[in-house]
């Protein structure tokens, strides 16, 4: 059955605009037809590995959390980290395990999951910028404040052992605009 209808179309693969002759054709000739079917079936290869991929990659790991004991590299790769580093958490006491012979540690599967009921560390409280009051005392006594490129030049010192010098000894700094500034005393006493 032929059809007069004359419809404005976009090509669905390279989006010319063209008229069609029904309202369900999506392309503008059987070359874009072609390249779009062959770049859907690529795809769903491509999707079909991709997915087999994962599968195999997946695989080990859920083999691993099956076991009831497992190998020191078997615990690197269920962490995800080294089996230098697993050997740290044995020598630590953080994982517990049982050395069978020379070369053979086992590790009971419930040890990992130990691992992640422990409570964590708790982190220092993130130190707070000077006060308006600070800054009013500060303005007062800039004699007594030296800055970081004048005490780099002074006492012939890195950048870096500076800071890790201010780190160490819990040095109070003072940031004004681009510079900090710090205590004079400080600083002579813990660099002369």
């Amino acid at each position: 059955m032929s059809s007069n209808i004359e419809v404005q179309r976009i090509c669905q693969h390279c989006g010319k605009v063209f008229t069609a002759r029904t309202t369900s054709t999506m392309y503008c000739s059987h070359k874009c037809n072609s390249q779009a079917y062959k770049a859907r079936v690529k795809a769903e290869k491509v999707e079909v590995s991709n997915t087999e991929t994962h599968r195999l990659k997946s695989k080990p790991i859920e083999d691993l959390k099956a076991k009831e004991f497992l190998t020191v590299r078997d615990c690197a790769t269920l962490l995800n980290i080294s089996v230098r580093s697993v050997y740290y958490y044995i020598d630590s006491g953080k994982i517990k395990a049982v050395n069978l012979a020379q070369r053979i540690t086992r590790v009971k599967r419930s040890e990992i999951d130990k691992l992640f009921e422990q409570p964590r560390p708790v982190m220092p409280p993130p130190q707070t910028s000077p006060s308006p009051l600070q800054f009013e005392l500060f303005a007062s006594e800039i004699n007594d404040y030296y800055t970081i490129t004048e005490i780099l030049s002074k006492f012939k010192i890195s950048e870096k052992a500076l800071h890790d010098v201010i780190k160490r000894n819990r040095v109070p700094k003072i940031k004004k605009g681009r510079f900090a500034y710090v205590p004079k005393n400080l600083i002579d006493k813990l660099l002369s």
